[in-house]
């Protein structure tokens, strides 16, 4: 069992991450003293294969436990299922000592955290995330919230979780699309902060392809050091932390005007990743054989590097990208890398190279 600490002060937590660490979730709730009265929240796919486990986990330690299950997938981000959440909690009754646990993926990792942190004012939560994009990069850092119809992650907080449980094994049940699509996030933290994770993953694809537990355990390890390293430095993203939305920019409004659920969040941010790394070398020094290394990457992770715009699909791009939580003053503002490991942010970039780009990417 590796661990990995987000070091926060009074409210710093640990990532323990290994095979088989579901079967310690009730024993580190106890550790911690939460409350006995908790609820779990996950999807419908997730609970199938992991809820009754986790429940009876937690009942036999003493914990009075109910499930939560929504729909699968990014339409359950919103306030309509955060109503509904609510409801099923006042009428389990939790208190402010009781707790919530977040099993799923990103999406529902986003809804429970939010959840957690206003029912009540604010009662504690577990990340358990079950997904590779889940377990590097949205479970940790306290980021949390639900999605609006005119973008994603409209509504939200900053709240850290207990701790966060790392289940290696249950990335095996993953459909091969959405484990790839959690490599756009490893191969983000390449890019931006470790040119060595880089290196690591152009060789050792294929092993983490084939879910080599060996190599996925100190991969996902390190992106969660890298993270930790990063919020500990700025924790409500004032400056730093905003290096890792490398590539979201553009791939949050891709999702937004492709409707959520078409494009998973790893496929869209792939596209904005490679897009984010020729504007970077278009402009920003990046030097052009990096930025079709970058390219190179998410291809062979078998990932989405093109896509068709039409040109009113363009503007609805663009403007989609002007609801996006970095913009200031009503101008974009985009993370640039200048070379493989070594992003900065806060970057004006022209409206016409952002177009050129975007159409230069076309499928």
């Amino acid at each position: 069992m590796r661990t990995v600490n987000v070091p926060l002060g009074d409210r710093s937590y640990p990532i323990l991450i290994g095979p088989e660490a579901l079967s310690r979730l009730a024993a580190e709730c106890s550790r911690r003293n939460l409350a006995s009265r908790c609820a779990v929240i996950s999807d419908r796919k997730v609970a199938r294969l992991y809820g009754a486990t986790v429940q009876r986990s937690l009942r036999n330690a003493g914990f009075d436990s109910i499930l939560i299950a929504v729909p699968a997938g990014e339409t359950s981000k919103q306030l309509s299922t955060v109503q509904h959440c609510y409801d099923r909690l006042a009428a389990h009754r939790l208190e402010r000592g009781s707790f919530i646990v977040a099993l799923g993926g990103g999406v529902v990792g986003d809804l429970a955290g939010f959840v957690a942190a206003t029912y009540l004012r604010g009662i504690a939560f577990v990340q358990v995330p079950t997904t590779l994009l889940a377990q590097v990069d949205s479970s940790v850092g306290g980021k949390v919230g639900v999605n609006l119809k005119a973008g994603k992650n409209l509504v939200g907080a900053f709240y850290q979780p207990r701790f966060v449980l790392c289940d290696l094994a249950t990335l095996d049940s993953l459909p091969a699309r959405e484990f790839r699509a959690g490599l756009a996030e490893v191969i983000k933290y390449g890019i931006i902060y470790d040119a060595a994770l880089f290196r690591r993953l152009e060789r050792d694809l294929e092993k983490i392809l084939r879910r080599d537990r060996e190599t996925l355990s100190a991969v996902v390890a390190r992106c969660c050091q890298i993270k930790a390293e990063v919020v500990s430095q700025d924790e409500t993203e004032s400056g730093l932390r905003a290096i890792l939305n490398f590539g979201h920019t553009i791939g949050h409004a891709i999702e937004a005007i492709s409707g959520y659920g078409k494009h998973l969040h790893g496929e869209a941010i792939s596209i904005g990743q490679v897009a984010a790394a020729r504007i970077s070398a278009e402009q920003f020094g990046l030097p052009a054989r990096d930025a079709e290394r970058i390219r190179t990457l998410f291809a062979r992770a078998g990932l989405p590097t093109e896509i068709s715009l039409t040109a009113a699909r363009l503007e609805r791009l663009f403007n989609a990208m002007k609801l996006d939580k970095k913009v200031r003053s009503g101008e974009i503002k985009f993370v640039v890398v200048k070379k493989i490991g070594q992003a900065s942010f806060g970057h004006r970039v022209p409206a016409d190279l952002i177009e050129r780009v975007l159409i230069d990417l076309k499928s």
